[in-house]
């Protein structure tokens, strides 16, 4: 589910993996094992992600379907 979900995100706004790999530093093929599920993200990353499309990390992971961040 949480690799569903970051792509979802990421082609909502008409993003490519590229640009999400320059947001996290790292190369568009870490990018792509990401969103495939083939390497787990780092949790500063997951982090950054949740920032980024003002989500939480709990909703990245596929923990709630509320995609407001609680605070």
């Amino acid at each position: 589910m949480m690799y569903q979900r970051l792509r979802d995100l990421r082609e909502d706004r008409d993003l490519t993996q590229q640009d999400l790999a320059d947001l996290l530093k790292v190369s568009q093929a870490t990018y792509s094992r990401y969103e495939s599920g083939a390497l787990d993200i780092p949790s500063t990353s997951l982090i950054k992600l949740a920032r980024f499309y003002k989500t939480s990390v709990d909703y990245l992971l596929g923990l709630t379907n509320d995609r407001k961040p609680s605070r």
